[in-house]
């Protein structure tokens, strides 16, 4: 079976057990939660999470929670110059990596962090002592740390293969460390996964290893090859392609990583601003048939407002 899933929302009494159902309403095998909003720190006690009903629940619909995948929160910088905030990415990443670990996640996704000026030598330094320092707080745990490809914006880290393989290389337990390849993110950051696909997956074996790659992130893209401005576009909607995103999916070389649909949420009608409607029943159901329907983003719409 397919690993497909999208991102799915985690919040109200439901907890992890809400999540499965909204993965299981889009059709999808696999699915990726931050585990409260990725913009603050607030969130629950593991204990009301919900995840042995989540787990309960899976086992049903045969969902390996192993296959489920959260993502860290956007606010962690483990590259910050100040030594306090840094500290306080250290820690909260680390309360992060325990709950990947009750729900059972394989990969809980990173975004390596932003040097702020400071210069790439110094910010992927900080990324590394402060990524060892993550797995001295979190000793025992299965849970890898999926560093994800940048697209290179401001002072991102992580744009190019090679300064993922200098921070994967830097790290002293390296088993607890793997990498999320974003589609939308790599074809950002100059890389022609639209048109050579097969060598940008030559140049990250070379450089990386693909035994290291355990994430996919699907996202097509609103910007032209090599624009480094990361803006995610739905499926077919952008400068990647529907194809090229179908033939990964169903790559039998990629069949057992997750793969998990970030695409913007519909808008009502063209002149809204308000993202209101999530597309990922219609860009799964379209994945997994391998037929493009150019006019779903309006069936979408109707469907919404119908009910």
């Amino acid at each position: 079976m397919i690993k497909l899933g999208s991102h799915v929302s985690m919040n109200g009494r439901e907890m992890l057990l809400g999540s499965v159902e909204e993965a299981l309403s889009y059709g999808a095998s696999t699915f990726m939660v931050y585990t409260g909003a990725p913009q603050n720190t607030r969130r629950r006690p593991i204990e009301e999470m919900r995840i042995e009903d989540a787990k309960r629940r899976m086992r049903e619909v045969g969902i390996d929670p192993a296959d489920v995948v959260v993502h860290a929160p956007y606010i962690i910088n483990l590259a910050n110059p100040d030594p306090n905030k840094r500290d306080f990415a250290v820690s909260f990443l680390s309360e992060e990596v325990r709950r990947a670990e009750a729900i059972g996640a394989s990969d809980i996704v990173l975004h390596p962090g932003s040097h702020v000026k400071q210069g790439v030598e110094e910010g992927i330094a900080y990324v590394i002592d402060s990524l060892n320092r993550v797995v001295e707080k979190t000793p025992g745990m299965q849970v890898r740390i999926a560093l994800e490809t940048m697209s290179g914006k401001g002072t991102e880290l992580g744009r190019s293969f090679e300064e993922l393989r200098r921070m994967l290389e830097g790290v002293e337990a390296r088993d607890r460390f793997s990498v999320c390849f974003d589609t939308c993110h790599t074809h950002d950051a100059g890389y022609d996964v639209r048109d050579d696909f097969e060598g940008v997956m030559e140049t990250f074996d070379a450089v990386i290893g693909l035994e290291k790659l355990t994430v996919f992130h699907l996202n097509d893209s609103k910007n032209e090859r090599g624009a480094n401005k990361d803006r995610h576009a739905n499926l077919g909607k952008g400068y990647i392609g529907f194809e090229r995103i179908r033939e990964l999916v169903h790559d039998p070389r990629y069949a057992h990583i997750p793969k998990i649909l970030e695409t913007p949420y519909v808008t009502r009608d063209e002149t809204a601003k308000k993202r209101e409607f999530p597309p990922y029943k219609e860009e799964i159901e379209m994945l997994r048939e391998g037929r493009y329907d150019d006019a779903f983003i309006e069936r979408i719409r109707r469907r919404h407002l119908k009910e």
